[in-house]
């Protein structure tokens, strides 16, 4: 059985729902885990995909955060939230869900971003991906293929992002950060590691400013973690980094580019 995953941070679903379903119809995943919906649980273009065929487990909390699994594999277990995902502000953050499709269990994640090393928004962030590996070492040590998906907004190493002095004392590549990333790895998951479709490293997201995307200024942030059964399946994963193009001069805002490109990952099970 032919299986394709991804992960895509689409910086706002509805905004861009024809760039959106334009990128379902071409790549045909069979699963897919968003974030950053940006949108109520009413506001979910929930009819527009179930016309593309896909079932869909949400967790939105409007302006902000967002995240969804996309299905055609059918949805079962669906759980909102991380068991134990701790709160900011007094509030349990729309940053994470969990579904069963077909013969693959995902989670959809959204990493807090961390703000400044220091914050208490950091500190967060680091109890927070304390508790997706808890989560994960329950579910890592099963036969059934599993796996984390998603804009972890972590750099894994220095080559990255596209130039390491530029992230000084920066989130996102400091060591607290990157030991998360490190002990999540040891509760049983391995990285699929994407190839790159042009350039050497296959970074995911490129800042609007400063033409990031066109000078290839970009961080390796969206990534895909597996257990045994799920990385021993994989036959190829790549970024598609042609999902970020800038659309055309003349284009409708809905088919304006996310910052981010999807990860895609082809599994045989």
């Amino acid at each position: 059985m032919s299986v394709r995953i991804a992960t895509w941070n689409v910086n706002g679903i509805n905004p861009r729902i024809d760039r959106v379903t334009g990128w379902l119809q071409s790549a045909a995943p069979d699963v897919v885990c968003l974030q950053e919906l940006k949108c109520t649980p009413e506001q979910f273009p929930q009819e527009k995909l179930a016309e593309l065929g896909y079932e869909a487990a949400v967790r939105a909390g409007g302006r902000w955060n967002g995240v969804a699994v996309l299905s055609k594999l059918g949805l079962e277990d669906v759980t909102i939230d991380l068991p134990g995902q701790p709160e900011f502000d007094g509030a349990v953050e729309a940053r994470a869900v969990g579904a069963t499709c077909g013969p693959v269990r995902v989670w959809s994640l959204y990493v807090p971003n961390g703000r400044e090393v220091g914050h208490a928004h950091y500190e967060y962030k680091l109890q927070w991906l304390e508790a997706l590996r808890q989560v994960a070492a329950e579910d890592a040590s099963g036969a059934r293929p599993f796996a984390v998906l998603g804009d972890f907004n972590v750099a894994p190493k220095d080559e990255d992002v596209w130039d390491i002095a530029k992230f000084d004392g920066a989130t996102h590549v400091s060591e607290l950060e990157r030991t998360a990333l490190i002990e999540l790895q040891k509760s049983g998951l391995d990285e699929v590691y994407p190839r790159a479709l042009k350039y050497d490293i296959p970074f995911t997201f490129w800042d609007y400013r400063m033409l990031g995307f066109q000078k290839n200024k970009g961080m390796r942030i969206d990534h895909i973690y597996g257990n045994a059964p799920f990385t021993a399946a994989v036959k190829d994963a790549y970024v598609d980094r042609e999902a970020r193009r800038p659309g055309k001069k003349d284009a409708p805002p809905s088919m304006a580019p996310s910052d981010h490109a999807p990860v895609v990952a082809d599994l045989e099970l």
